[in-house]
């Protein structure tokens, strides 16, 4: 008794760290049993893409595996395990820029340290150890297989893997130094990056681009190859917007066009901070609701369906924001046609600005769209010229032209206006500088923002001189 009086609060608070560290100590008697998966062939998915003499594999473990591989549960701490293997069969010395992959990663031993509570302190050597064994280098030595992990935050869904691969400074700048062939420095030069892209899905069957089987949705039908001309008058031939389920009403408009392979989409997009969505279910509908009403994000949250092609949209797209009431959102159609042997996406995108309670929706809620739908349209274009993958684009007439004081509507009666072009993209699958991109040529479209605005606007920008 008089011991617990002595205790003051200074000395309490003094005290707690230490009774905390205790009693996680007593409670961790998981024990750590880690069984190693022979890779890659235990893993999924696994992906590979040769530049010159580098070829680089890339696959992300699910929890499960990363459990069973490392014994521990990181995907309950948020994080995934990426395996990488990196085969530098040139003879430069490479390094492995770690940056460019997510400038987040954790470190082994941060890990490490975030695992702590869960298993007995004894162990922790052990499986700190294991972890910085098992990450992968990021110096690459000349005619050597590289292999290991990288730790990062977990996306859910999936998530774009950059590995990009640079010369050693000193070795090149050396070989540079003792050559005095021009054009054999120039070669040198131009080795100082090799960057492989890959866009890798951690599917959890609720992902609408998991059904995606672009062979057999128009294996009934002939698919017509066009050149260029015949690719603006199809995609102008186009009815301007998406529908309702019966095809009777007018619902957003189809302002995009992507020249380009499933793969080489999604890879493009999601290296542009574009998110893969759930389908509409009963378990993703549930977490909608709840991440509405709590005002979270949900970075994977289904789309609504509209109608093109009279089918629903093959998958959907979005880059979401900090609440669910905010996110730019997109909806694509393999098109019936292709374009010197390229697969042709027409699209929708719009950007979501707030949540409002319909009769319309199933869910008595629906999201409200931008008015100034060309916004979106800009920003899907900055964000994909942003990192490269725009090798040409233009624009082509054939959306729904409207007006700020004419608006047009759609299925939940929100009002947008538009110059009623299309932006048509053909994709470039590895980053290009923007100095090699190029324009269609075909038509211009308006300003956005300019759009929305009225005369009064013009006094922020004017002439420069008297």
């Amino acid at each position: 008794m008089h011991l617990f009086k002595r205790i003051t609060s200074t000395s309490l608070v003094k005290f707690l760290p230490m009774l905390t560290a205790l009693m996680l100590s007593a409670c961790a008697t998981t024990p750590y049993t880690p069984e190693q998966l022979a890779l890659p062939d235990e893993l999924t998915g696994v992906q590979s893409k040769t530049i010159d003499e580098v070829t680089v594999l890339a696959s992300i473990l699910t929890d499960e595996q990363a459990e069973t591989h490392f014994g521990l549960d990181i995907g309950a701490k948020g994080l995934q395990a990426v395996w990488l293997r990196i085969r530098n069969a040139s003879t430069q010395h490479l390094w492995f820029i770690r940056n460019y992959f997510d400038q987040d990663i954790y470190t082994p031993d941060e890990v490490a340290l975030m695992m702590k509570g869960k298993y007995p302190d004894t162990e922790f050597n052990s499986f700190r150890q294991h972890l910085r064994d098992e990450a992968i280098r990021v110096s690459l030595l000349p005619k050597t297989i590289t292999q290991g992990f990288v730790f990062a935050p977990k996306h859910e869904g999936g998530r774009y893997v950059d590995i990009r691969l640079t010369g050693d400074a000193y070795d090149l700048d050396a070989m540079q130094s003792d050559s005095t062939d021009d054009k054999n420095n120039r070669a040198i030069r131009k080795l100082r990056e090799l960057r492989f892209g890959f866009s890798i899905p951690t599917p959890d069957g609720e992902f609408d681009h998991e059904r995606l089987t672009t062979s057999t949705i128009y294996a009934e039908n002939e698919v017509q190859d066009l050149d260029i001309h015949q690719l603006r008058q199809a995609i102008e031939k186009l009815p301007c917007c998406a529908t309702n389920a019966e095809g009777k009403n007018n619902g957003d408009p189809i302002n995009i066009v992507i020249v380009g392979k499933a793969t080489d989409l999604l890879n493009s997009l999601t290296r542009s901070g574009w998110s893969f969505t759930h389908r509409i279910s009963l378990k993703s509908v549930a977490r909608l609701i709840q991440s509405t009403l709590q005002g979270e994000a949900y970075p994977v949250a289904p789309v609504s369906k509209l109608y093109f092609f009279k089918r629903k949209q093959d998958f959907a797209m979005q880059r979401a924001r900090q609440s669910i009431a905010q996110r730019n959102h997109m909806r694509f159609w393999l098109a019936p046609f292709t374009y010197k042997g390229q697969q042709v996406w027409v699209g929708q995108v719009s950007r979501d600005i707030g949540i409002k309670l319909t009769p319309k929706s199933s869910t008595l809620t629906t999201h409200i769209i931008d008015p100034q739908v060309d916004l979106a349209r800009e920003y899907l274009l900055h964000s994909l010229l942003a990192e490269g993958f725009v090798a040409k684009f233009g624009f082509a007439a054939g959306s729904t032209k409207a007006t700020r004081s004419e608006p047009a509507l759609n299925l939940m009666d929100d009002p947008y206006f538009s110059d009623g072009m299309r932006l048509v993209i053909i994709l470039s699958p590895n980053p290009l500088p923007i100095n090699e991109m190029h324009s269609l040529q075909w038509d211009k479209s308006s300003a956005p923002v300019a759009e929305g605005q009225t005369r009064e606007a013009m006094k922020n920008q004017r002439p420069i001189g008297p």
